[in-house]
């Protein structure tokens, strides 16, 4: 008998580097290669364009991006819906290291001597707005 996934479950799980090249294309829109690769290596270690290329054209064959090949310059956008493959990503981290409990995660967070009194008092008004629904 099979089981029938979720619709999160089902989502592509993006890797660390393609969840990299996701983020500047969530926060910048359509882009060229060449954006993304200088947009990465400002912020960490260089790889060769080469490397950023050939990721980008299978995450577009994984479907997990969109190539607009009308102009010379080919724009890739994120097919993957931001908060979407978030949501999906926390879902199997919870999952998986704290065996589905939100509560061990919260606790974790909390208690990790980095929660600043801005932070509770924030967490403070969601959970006040969430027990009102």
């Amino acid at each position: 008998m099979k089981v029938k996934k979720s619709s999160e479950e089902s989502q592509v799980v993006p890797t660390k580097g393609e969840l990299d090249v996701l983020k500047v294309l969530w926060k910048h829109g359509a882009s060229t290669v060449r954006f993304v690769h200088e947009t990465l290596n400002e912020q960490k270690e260089t790889v060769q364009y080469t490397s950023t290329l050939k990721l980008m054209q299978v995450m577009a064959e994984k479907g997990m991006l969109l190539r607009d090949e009308t102009n010379m310059k080919h724009l890739y956008t994120a097919a993957l819906e931001e908060e979407k493959t978030k949501r999906t990503l926390l879902s199997r981290f919870v999952d998986h290291t704290y065996e589905g409990s939100v509560s061990s995660l919260v606790n974790s967070l909390l208690g990790n001597g980095k929660t600043s009194v801005k932070d509770l008092e924030e967490i403070e008004k969601l959970l006040a707005q969430m027990k009102r629904k």
